[in-house]
Protein backbone atom coordinates (compact mmCIF):
# COMPACT_ATOMS: atom_id res chain seq x y z
CA UNK A 1 0.00 0.00 0.00
CA UNK A 2 1.62 3.22 -0.90
CA UNK A 3 2.46 5.82 1.75
CA UNK A 4 0.45 9.04 1.74
CA UNK A 5 1.88 12.75 3.24
CA UNK A 6 0.08 15.67 3.36
CA UNK A 7 1.98 19.00 2.61
CA UNK A 8 1.04 21.59 4.15
CA UNK A 9 2.23 25.16 1.57
CA UNK A 10 2.47 22.64 -1.23
CA UNK A 11 2.06 25.53 -3.90
CA UNK A 12 5.06 27.19 -2.53
CA UNK A 13 8.42 26.45 -3.43
CA UNK A 14 9.54 23.82 -1.00
CA UNK A 15 6.11 22.46 -1.05
CA UNK A 16 6.28 21.83 -5.09
CA UNK A 17 9.71 20.23 -4.50
CA UNK A 18 9.04 18.11 -1.95
CA UNK A 19 5.55 16.95 -3.59
CA UNK A 20 7.83 15.78 -7.02
CA UNK A 21 9.91 13.82 -4.53
CA UNK A 22 7.41 11.86 -2.83
CA UNK A 23 5.57 11.10 -5.95
CA UNK A 24 8.98 10.16 -7.12
CA UNK A 25 9.42 7.96 -4.37
CA UNK A 26 5.75 5.79 -4.95
CA UNK A 27 4.08 8.46 -2.06
CA UNK A 28 0.02 9.40 -2.44
CA UNK A 29 0.09 12.91 -2.27
CA UNK A 30 -1.83 15.44 -0.50
CA UNK A 31 -1.39 19.02 -0.33
CA UNK A 32 -3.81 21.92 1.83
CA UNK A 33 -4.37 25.08 -0.50
CA UNK A 34 -6.27 28.06 0.49
CA UNK A 35 -9.52 28.86 -1.33
CA UNK A 36 -8.32 31.99 -1.99
CA UNK A 37 -5.43 29.73 -4.63
CA UNK A 38 -8.37 28.74 -6.85
CA UNK A 39 -9.46 32.22 -7.65
CA UNK A 40 -6.51 32.41 -9.55
CA UNK A 41 -4.98 28.77 -10.19
CA UNK A 42 -2.69 29.98 -13.13
CA UNK A 43 -0.24 31.86 -10.89
CA UNK A 44 -1.11 30.01 -8.05
CA UNK A 45 -0.65 26.56 -8.73
CA UNK A 46 2.47 27.72 -11.37
CA UNK A 47 4.77 25.85 -9.63
CA UNK A 48 3.21 22.32 -9.62
CA UNK A 49 2.71 22.39 -13.40
CA UNK A 50 4.33 19.13 -13.57
CA UNK A 51 2.62 17.32 -10.90
CA UNK A 52 -1.14 18.84 -10.57
CA UNK A 53 -2.32 16.14 -12.45
CA UNK A 54 -1.18 13.14 -9.63
CA UNK A 55 -1.44 15.50 -6.25
CA UNK A 56 -4.72 15.50 -4.74
CA UNK A 57 -5.47 18.73 -3.25
CA UNK A 58 -7.74 19.72 -0.28
CA UNK A 59 -9.00 23.17 0.64
CA UNK A 60 -8.58 24.52 4.10
CA UNK A 61 -6.65 26.78 6.41
CA UNK A 62 -4.01 25.43 9.17
CA UNK A 63 -5.55 28.71 10.97
CA UNK A 64 -8.94 26.57 11.16
CA UNK A 65 -8.67 23.58 13.07
CA UNK A 66 -12.01 22.20 11.85
CA UNK A 67 -10.96 21.94 8.38
CA UNK A 68 -7.59 20.26 9.10
CA UNK A 69 -9.65 17.61 11.17
CA UNK A 70 -11.64 16.84 8.40
CA UNK A 71 -8.73 16.77 6.07
CA UNK A 72 -6.79 14.56 8.31
CA UNK A 73 -9.24 12.05 9.42
CA UNK A 74 -10.11 11.46 5.55
CA UNK A 75 -7.06 11.07 4.19
CA UNK A 76 -5.12 9.14 7.54
CA UNK A 77 -1.69 10.51 6.68
CA UNK A 78 1.94 8.58 7.27
CA UNK A 79 3.51 11.69 7.03
CA UNK A 80 2.73 15.31 7.50
CA UNK A 81 5.53 18.05 6.25
CA UNK A 82 4.48 21.58 7.50
CA UNK A 83 5.82 24.06 5.39
CA UNK A 84 2.93 26.75 5.19
CA UNK A 85 3.72 29.94 6.94
CA UNK A 86 3.98 33.78 7.06
CA UNK A 87 7.27 33.83 5.83
CA UNK A 88 7.72 38.01 5.81
CA UNK A 89 10.89 38.97 7.72
CA UNK A 90 9.64 41.98 9.38
CA UNK A 91 12.10 43.95 11.51
CA UNK A 92 9.37 46.51 12.82
CA UNK A 93 7.41 44.38 13.09
CA UNK A 94 4.09 45.94 11.58
CA UNK A 95 2.81 41.91 10.48
CA UNK A 96 3.93 40.80 13.78
CA UNK A 97 -0.06 39.26 14.27
CA UNK A 98 -0.73 37.87 10.97
CA UNK A 99 2.98 36.36 11.54
CA UNK A 100 2.15 35.23 14.79
CA UNK A 101 -1.38 33.47 14.25
CA UNK A 102 -0.35 31.82 11.05
CA UNK A 103 2.83 30.19 12.22
CA UNK A 104 1.96 29.82 15.79
CA UNK A 105 -1.82 29.18 15.87
CA UNK A 106 -1.29 27.14 12.30
CA UNK A 107 1.57 24.95 13.53
CA UNK A 108 -0.07 24.36 16.92
CA UNK A 109 -3.42 23.13 15.15
CA UNK A 110 -1.59 20.82 13.04
CA UNK A 111 0.16 18.87 15.84
CA UNK A 112 -3.15 19.18 18.08
CA UNK A 113 -5.06 17.70 14.88
CA UNK A 114 -2.00 14.54 14.33
CA UNK A 115 -2.39 13.86 18.27
CA UNK A 116 -6.01 13.88 18.15
CA UNK A 117 -6.59 11.68 15.16
CA UNK A 118 -3.43 10.64 13.64
CA UNK A 119 -1.12 9.59 15.90
CA UNK A 120 0.96 7.33 14.33
CA UNK A 121 1.78 10.19 11.44
CA UNK A 122 5.06 11.26 11.75
CA UNK A 123 5.34 15.08 11.27
CA UNK A 124 8.03 17.45 9.99
CA UNK A 125 8.31 20.80 11.40
CA UNK A 126 9.98 24.20 8.79
CA UNK A 127 12.62 25.52 11.14
CA UNK A 128 14.74 28.78 10.13
CA UNK A 129 18.05 30.10 10.39
CA UNK A 130 16.14 33.18 11.46
CA UNK A 131 15.94 31.50 14.94
CA UNK A 132 19.53 31.83 15.84
CA UNK A 133 19.30 35.46 14.39
CA UNK A 134 21.97 37.73 16.26
CA UNK A 135 23.81 33.99 17.33
CA UNK A 136 26.70 34.21 19.82
CA UNK A 137 28.81 32.39 17.62
CA UNK A 138 29.05 30.93 13.98
CA UNK A 139 28.78 28.13 12.62
CA UNK A 140 26.00 27.33 14.29
CA UNK A 141 24.45 24.26 15.05
CA UNK A 142 21.86 22.03 17.03
CA UNK A 143 23.51 23.13 20.28
CA UNK A 144 23.65 26.94 19.34
CA UNK A 145 21.61 29.16 21.96
CA UNK A 146 18.66 30.58 19.86
CA UNK A 147 18.38 34.21 19.75
CA UNK A 148 15.61 35.58 17.01
CA UNK A 149 15.79 39.05 16.16
CA UNK A 150 12.06 39.11 13.95
CA UNK A 151 8.72 38.42 14.35
CA UNK A 152 9.49 35.62 11.98
CA UNK A 153 11.78 34.27 14.07
CA UNK A 154 9.92 34.25 17.32
CA UNK A 155 7.17 32.47 15.98
CA UNK A 156 8.88 29.76 14.30
CA UNK A 157 11.13 29.25 17.63
CA UNK A 158 7.77 29.10 19.14
CA UNK A 159 6.65 26.36 16.77
CA UNK A 160 10.25 24.71 16.94
CA UNK A 161 9.22 23.93 20.85
CA UNK A 162 5.76 23.07 20.27
CA UNK A 163 7.04 20.11 17.87
CA UNK A 164 9.62 19.10 20.78
CA UNK A 165 6.74 19.26 22.96
CA UNK A 166 4.71 17.01 20.82
CA UNK A 167 7.26 14.54 20.76
CA UNK A 168 8.48 14.49 24.16
CA UNK A 169 4.93 15.15 26.19
CA UNK A 170 2.92 12.95 23.27
CA UNK A 171 5.20 10.68 22.17
CA UNK A 172 4.72 12.23 18.08
CA UNK A 173 7.11 11.22 16.15
CA UNK A 174 7.91 15.47 15.39
CA UNK A 175 11.50 16.54 13.68
CA UNK A 176 12.44 20.09 13.53
CA UNK A 177 14.40 21.18 10.50
CA UNK A 178 16.00 24.34 10.89
CA UNK A 179 17.15 25.59 7.12
CA UNK A 180 19.16 27.86 6.26
CA UNK A 181 18.15 29.85 3.13
CA UNK A 182 17.65 27.91 0.30
CA UNK A 183 16.70 29.14 -3.16
CA UNK A 184 15.99 28.23 -7.06
CA UNK A 185 14.04 29.45 -9.82
CA UNK A 186 10.89 28.66 -8.07
CA UNK A 187 11.79 31.19 -5.30
CA UNK A 188 9.30 34.22 -4.93
CA UNK A 189 10.35 37.07 -6.74
CA UNK A 190 10.41 39.48 -3.24
CA UNK A 191 13.50 37.24 -1.96
CA UNK A 192 17.15 38.80 -2.84
CA UNK A 193 18.54 35.87 -5.06
CA UNK A 194 15.39 36.32 -7.21
CA UNK A 195 15.37 39.71 -7.38
CA UNK A 196 18.97 39.80 -8.51
CA UNK A 197 18.78 37.11 -10.94
CA UNK A 198 15.79 38.44 -12.26
CA UNK A 199 17.15 41.92 -12.55
CA UNK A 200 20.45 41.13 -14.43
CA UNK A 201 18.18 38.45 -17.10
CA UNK A 202 16.26 41.80 -17.45
CA UNK A 203 19.25 43.53 -17.84
CA UNK A 204 20.53 41.88 -20.09
CA UNK A 205 17.91 41.78 -22.41
CA UNK A 206 17.31 45.22 -22.27
CA UNK A 207 14.40 45.40 -20.27
CA UNK A 208 15.56 47.42 -17.33
CA UNK A 209 18.54 49.47 -16.66
CA UNK A 210 19.46 49.36 -13.00
CA UNK A 211 18.73 47.77 -9.48
CA UNK A 212 18.40 48.80 -6.41
CA UNK A 213 20.02 46.78 -3.00
CA UNK A 214 20.82 47.30 0.30
CA UNK A 215 24.38 45.94 1.72
CA UNK A 216 25.80 44.13 -0.66
CA UNK A 217 28.29 42.92 2.08
CA UNK A 218 25.36 40.77 3.62
CA UNK A 219 26.08 37.48 3.97
CA UNK A 220 24.41 34.17 3.83
CA UNK A 221 24.22 30.50 3.71
CA UNK A 222 22.75 29.63 0.08
CA UNK A 223 21.76 26.45 -0.73
CA UNK A 224 19.80 24.68 -3.24
CA UNK A 225 15.82 24.08 -2.30
CA UNK A 226 15.79 21.01 -4.49
CA UNK A 227 18.74 19.38 -1.91
CA UNK A 228 16.59 20.81 1.06
CA UNK A 229 13.45 19.20 0.62
CA UNK A 230 15.48 15.93 0.38
CA UNK A 231 16.49 16.26 4.09
CA UNK A 232 12.95 16.79 5.32
CA UNK A 233 11.96 13.35 4.00
CA UNK A 234 15.21 11.88 5.04
CA UNK A 235 14.30 13.58 8.91
CA UNK A 236 10.82 11.34 9.01
CA UNK A 237 12.38 8.05 7.60
CA UNK A 238 14.83 7.45 10.57
CA UNK A 239 14.12 5.57 13.40
CA UNK A 240 13.87 8.09 16.16
CA UNK A 241 12.50 11.58 15.73
CA UNK A 242 15.36 14.32 16.04
CA UNK A 243 16.01 17.96 14.59
CA UNK A 244 18.60 19.18 12.46
CA UNK A 245 20.39 22.11 10.85
CA UNK A 246 20.35 21.66 7.06
CA UNK A 247 22.48 24.01 5.47
CA UNK A 248 25.86 24.33 3.06
CA UNK A 249 28.27 25.56 5.51
CA UNK A 250 29.25 28.49 2.70
CA UNK A 251 29.20 31.67 3.66
CA UNK A 252 28.40 34.27 0.08
CA UNK A 253 27.68 37.78 0.06
CA UNK A 254 25.43 39.38 -1.68
CA UNK A 255 27.99 41.31 -3.57
CA UNK A 256 28.85 37.43 -4.93
CA UNK A 257 25.43 36.30 -6.02
CA UNK A 258 25.25 39.79 -8.07
CA UNK A 259 29.14 38.84 -9.47
CA UNK A 260 28.04 35.52 -10.49
CA UNK A 261 24.58 36.45 -11.78
CA UNK A 262 26.02 39.21 -13.85
CA UNK A 263 29.35 37.82 -14.83
CA UNK A 264 26.71 34.44 -16.33
CA UNK A 265 25.73 36.91 -18.63
CA UNK A 266 29.25 38.68 -19.27
CA UNK A 267 28.26 42.02 -17.60
CA UNK A 268 29.76 43.82 -14.64
CA UNK A 269 27.23 44.13 -11.70
CA UNK A 270 29.28 47.59 -10.78
CA UNK A 271 27.56 49.15 -13.54
CA UNK A 272 23.90 48.39 -12.83
CA UNK A 273 23.60 47.41 -8.73
CA UNK A 274 22.80 50.83 -6.52
CA UNK A 275 22.25 50.41 -3.14
CA UNK A 276 19.65 51.81 -1.17
CA UNK A 277 19.39 52.61 2.56
CA UNK A 278 15.85 51.45 2.75
CA UNK A 279 16.92 48.38 1.79
CA UNK A 280 19.64 47.83 4.42
CA UNK A 281 18.37 45.51 7.82
CA UNK A 282 20.11 46.22 10.78
CA UNK A 283 23.69 45.15 11.93
CA UNK A 284 24.84 41.60 11.22
CA UNK A 285 27.61 41.52 13.58
CA UNK A 286 27.73 37.50 13.59
CA UNK A 287 26.68 35.70 10.19
CA UNK A 288 24.43 32.69 9.71
CA UNK A 289 26.17 29.77 8.55
CA UNK A 290 25.09 26.75 9.44
CA UNK A 291 26.70 23.40 10.78
CA UNK A 292 24.92 20.25 8.98
CA UNK A 293 27.93 17.39 10.33
CA UNK A 294 24.85 15.77 12.18
CA UNK A 295 22.57 15.80 9.39
CA UNK A 296 25.40 14.89 7.33
CA UNK A 297 26.41 11.75 9.40
CA UNK A 298 23.10 10.68 10.81
CA UNK A 299 21.14 11.03 7.62
CA UNK A 300 23.46 10.95 5.10
CA UNK A 301 23.15 14.04 3.50
CA UNK A 302 24.75 16.61 1.16
CA UNK A 303 24.44 19.51 -0.90
CA UNK A 304 24.50 18.30 -4.64
CA UNK A 305 24.49 21.95 -6.14
CA UNK A 306 27.03 24.25 -5.95
CA UNK A 307 26.12 28.05 -5.24
CA UNK A 308 27.46 28.83 -8.81
CA UNK A 309 25.46 26.32 -10.40
CA UNK A 310 22.18 27.25 -8.07
CA UNK A 311 22.35 30.98 -9.26
CA UNK A 312 23.64 30.42 -12.91
CA UNK A 313 20.40 28.21 -13.09
CA UNK A 314 18.28 30.80 -11.51
CA UNK A 315 19.20 33.01 -14.29
CA UNK A 316 18.64 30.59 -17.43
CA UNK A 317 15.18 30.00 -15.59
CA UNK A 318 14.75 33.99 -15.67
CA UNK A 319 15.94 33.91 -19.81
CA UNK A 320 13.76 31.10 -20.81
CA UNK A 321 10.49 32.90 -19.19
CA UNK A 322 12.07 36.32 -20.93
CA UNK A 323 11.73 34.85 -24.12
CA UNK A 324 8.61 32.93 -23.51
CA UNK A 325 6.81 36.26 -22.75
CA UNK A 326 8.26 38.54 -25.19
CA UNK A 327 9.96 36.69 -28.05
CA UNK A 328 13.33 38.43 -27.36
Amino acid sequence: MKKKAIITGISGQDGSYLAELLLNQGYEVHGIVLQIEYETPDQSFSKLTNVLDEVRLHTGSIEAYPSLMEIFKRVQPDECYHLAAASFVSFNLENEFSIFNVNINGTHNVLSVINQFTPNCKFYFAGSSELFGNASYFPQNEKTPFNPRSAYGVSKLTGYHLTRLYRENYGLFACNGILYNHESPRRGIEFVTRKITRAAAHIKKGLIDSISLGNLDARRDWGYAKDYVRAMWLMLQQPTPDDYVISTGELHTVRDLCETAFGYLDLDYQEYVKVDERYIRPDESMPLVGDSSKARHVLEWQPTITFKQMIEMMVDHELYNIEKETNL
